[in-house]
């Protein structure tokens, strides 16, 4: 039996709350989202490469994300971790090779 896609549109509305959860903490000066956005990008790019699209990046984050707690340097205890980790993918998703400015985009065949 094959294994079900994760819908990019379910994946898009974690990230979309992640990485404004992540400004919040921002604009209120709480300067710990990189002590978690940029181990997890890392290990995006590690896992998925240079070249991914947005469903791949949606596969993996469908897949869990646990792996994120034994990546150094994160606190697995740490508020707001999820939604950092959301917000992580948010930006990594700006990479894709398929998604340009908030959106997918479409190729024609």
């Amino acid at each position: 039996m094959p294994a079900l896609s994760y819908p990019l549109e379910n994946a898009l509305f974690n990230w979309e709350a992640g990485i404004e959860r992540l400004r919040e903490l921002e604009r209120a000066g709480v300067t710990q989202g990189d002590r978690v956005t940029v181990p997890v990008r890392d290990e995006l790019r590690r896992r998925l490469g240079a070249t991914f699209s947005a469903g791949e990046l949606a596969e993996l984050y469908g897949s869990g994300t646990d792996w994120v707690r034994q990546l150094a340097g994160i606190d697995p205890g740490m508020a707001d971790l999820q939604d950092l980790v959301d917000a992580a993918f948010w930006q990594h998703l700006q990479s894709a090779s398929d998604f340009a400015g908030g959106r997918r985009i479409e190729v024609e065949s």
